[in-house]
């Protein structure tokens, strides 16, 4: 028989979860929807703003930590994912939402963005798997989900080096995932389409100054290649991400799911 207690236990309680990237867009919903379920909470972000505006609601709860780190800084990041284990304890959870996006016609995609690219979107998570991984490998027990793109999965024009970097990591967590499947630990990544986010809106401002359209069309043109003609909202990725952490996932590894209104099937 289920007691009261554990019919309204959260499926995330007691678990540390740690979001690289978690301070807006994507990553701050991610990092609310598994406080919403019971876990701890550590963010870590560049800008210290962003930070404060994500852990608005949640400060009385005492249950989210902020630290301030780049991805691309080994050394940093090193001490801000110590800090976080001293802070709530051992990470069981990561989830890599750090990243960026850049447009330009391949032949004019210099060495500098090729590499800017690589280095957050790729680097970047394999910084901080490796720092997450031991601890999980130790336990028994871990969840990682790298929010990679339908750039990962197919190809599209005039972003090169961000498809390039988004497929190398669907194939990092193809890989990584079959290293570890007899481990307890399983390796994932959500795959969005276009989402409602300051990046998309960056994106919308890049075609209009580039084509003089406005950016309702922009916009439109956008949302109208998903299938349900609507923008993937923040939301619906978090809730991916947290069904791929929570109880009942434990088969589901090496998967890239897409989360694009059927787009990429």
């Amino acid at each position: 028989m289920t007691t009261p207690e554990l019919a309204g236990a959260k499926p995330l309680s007691n678990k540390h979860a740690i979001v690289p990237g978690g301070t807006r867009g994507i990553g701050a919903a991610i990092a609310r929807k598994l406080l919403a379920q019971g876990a701890r909470v550590t963010i870590i972000g560049r800008n210290p703003q962003s930070m404060e505006k994500t852990l608005v609601p949640f400060v009385e709860s005492g249950e989210m930590a902020r630290l301030s780190a780049d991805v691309t800084d080994t050394q940093a990041l090193a001490k801000a994912f110590a800090n976080a284990s001293e802070h709530f304890g051992a990470i069981q959870i990561l989830v890599n939402s750090a990243g960026q996006a850049s447009s330009a016609p391949f032949l004019k995609t210099d060495a500098q963005l090729w590499q800017r690219m690589l280095s957050v979107n790729v680097d970047g998570a394999v910084h901080c798997i490796q720092a997450a991984l031991p601890g999980m490998l130790v336990a028994g027990w871990g969840r990682i989900v790298t929010v990679a793109s339908t750039a990962g999965l197919v190809g599209y024009a005039y972003v090169s080096a961000y498809c390039a970097s988004k497929h190398a990591i669907i194939g990092l967590t193809r890989a990584l995932a079959l290293e570890v499947a007899t481990k307890g630990v399983t390796v994932n990544a959500v795959c969005p389409g276009f989402t409602e986010t300051e990046m998309l809106e960056a994106t919308i401002a890049n075609i209009t100054a580039k084509t003089g359209r406005t950016a309702e069309s922009a916009r439109g043109d956008l949302a109208a290649r998903n299938p349900q003609k609507k923008l993937v909202q923040p939301e619906e990725v978090a809730n991916a991400v947290c069904w791929l952490c929570s109880p009942g996932s434990e088969s589901i590894t090496g998967q890239a799911i897409a989360v694009a209104g059927g787009e990429v099937m």
